[in-house]
C-alpha cells in the first residue's frame, strides 16, 4: 500500500514537472502586472495629467514611516508622477515580456517605497509582490516573451541574419 502510493506521488510529481516554465513565468508576469496597472490607472485624468485623488495622496496622506517616524513624501507631485508612470510603463512591459528583469526591478523599488508608506500591507499584498518581482529578476521573462524573442534573434548567426 505504501509502496503504491509513493509510486503515485512519484507519477504526479513527474507531470507537474512536465509543466513548461514558461507557463508559470508567464503567470508571474500578468499577476504582478495587473494591480499595478490598476493602480496606475487611477493617478491620470487625461496624458500627463495627475487625478486630482493622486494629489490628495501625495500631498496630504501618504507618509513614509522610517524609524518610528511618519514623513512627508520629498517633492509629493513629482513622486506621485513618477509612480503613475511607472504603474503604467512597467506593467505593460512585464506583460509582453520585454526587459523583463529591469521591470521586475522596478516594480521591486515600488514595493519597498510602498510597504514605507502602508506598513499594514506587507503580509497581503507588498510580501507576495516582492516574491513574484524577485522570481522574476532570477529567471526572467520564459520563453513567451518579447526578451526570448530578442535573445534568439540576436544569438543567430550574422550570416543568417544578413541572408
Amino acid at each position: 500500500m505504501l509502496h503504491r502510493l509513493l509510486q503515485l506521488h512519484h507519477e504526479l510529481d513527474r507531470l507537474i514537472a512536465a509543466l513548461p516554465p514558461a507557463i508559470g513565468l508567464l503567470a508571474l508576469r500578468l499577476a504582478l502586472a495587473i494591480p499595478f496597472w490598476r493602480s496606475g490607472l487611477t493617478k491620470w485624468d487625461g496624458w500627463f495629467s495627475l487625478s486630482s485623488g493622486a494629489r490628495y495622496l501625495f500631498e496630504q496622506e501618504f507618509k513614509l514611516h522610517i524609524f518610528g517616524q511618519a514623513l512627508a513624501y520629498p517633492f509629493p507631485l513629482t513622486a506621485a508622477f513618477l509612480a503613475g508612470l511607472g504603474e503604467l510603463v512597467l506593467p505593460v512591459l512585464l506583460v509582453l515580456g520585454l526587459g523583463t528583469r529591469l521591470a521586475a526591478l522596478g516594480i521591486l523599488g515600488m514595493t519597498l517605497v510602498i510597504q514605507l508608506t502602508i506598513p499594514d500591507g506587507l503580509l497581503n499584498f507588498h510580501l507576495p509582490w516582492a516574491a513574484m518581482a524577485l522570481g522574476l529578476m532570477a529567471y526572467g521573462g520564459g520563453l513567451l516573451s518579447l526578451d526570448a524573442l530578442a535573445a534568439a534573434a540576436w544569438t543567430r548567426p550574422v550570416a543568417a541574419r544578413q541572408g
